[in-house]
């Protein structure tokens, strides 16, 4: 089993590595899932942004974009990109703190690879409140 963190174009230290591997733990097992294979890639937005444009197709700016690379329900395999820009623009816009909304963002690609969706209202509904959980575990 391994979580790992890497930068790509910027420099971004996670402090306290250990910390958010055992809560991304904590995440998983509250699902009856087990981490597998599991990075977080923290990037910039021009980064993201041509992730988002040469593998989807899409050419908007996001704050996170996963790659589900699971090959069972209960095994979690993927890569996380994350937009350290967007989180901290988001932050802003959202009066949160910046932990807190790294936090939501991590969590939130960790329950897309746990099937969680985001497309329609009530999912993103069902969604915020499992960030919401999930940031209370980060704690906990």
């Amino acid at each position: 089993m391994a979580i790992l963190f890497f930068e790509e174009d910027i420099r971004f230290p996670l402090k306290e590595k250990n910390k958010y591997k055992n809560w991304l733990k904590k995440i998983a097992a509250n699902q009856n899932r087990k981490i597998k294979d599991l990075n977080y890639i923290f990037c910039s937005d021009e980064y993201l942004y041509q992730i988002n444009v040469d593998y989807l197709n899409h050419k908007t700016y996001t704050d996170i974009i996963t790659f589900d690379n699971s090959e069972t329900d209960k095994d979690i395999e993927g890569d996380i990109f994350i937009s350290i820009d967007r989180v901290k623009e988001n932050a802003e816009k959202e009066n949160a703190g910046f932990e807190k909304e790294l936090l939501r963002v991590m969590s939130h690609g960790l329950l897309h690879l746990m099937g969680y969706k985001d497309k329609n209202k009530e999912d993103q509904l069902l969604m915020r409140e499992m960030e919401n959980q999930s940031i209370i575990l980060f704690s906990s």
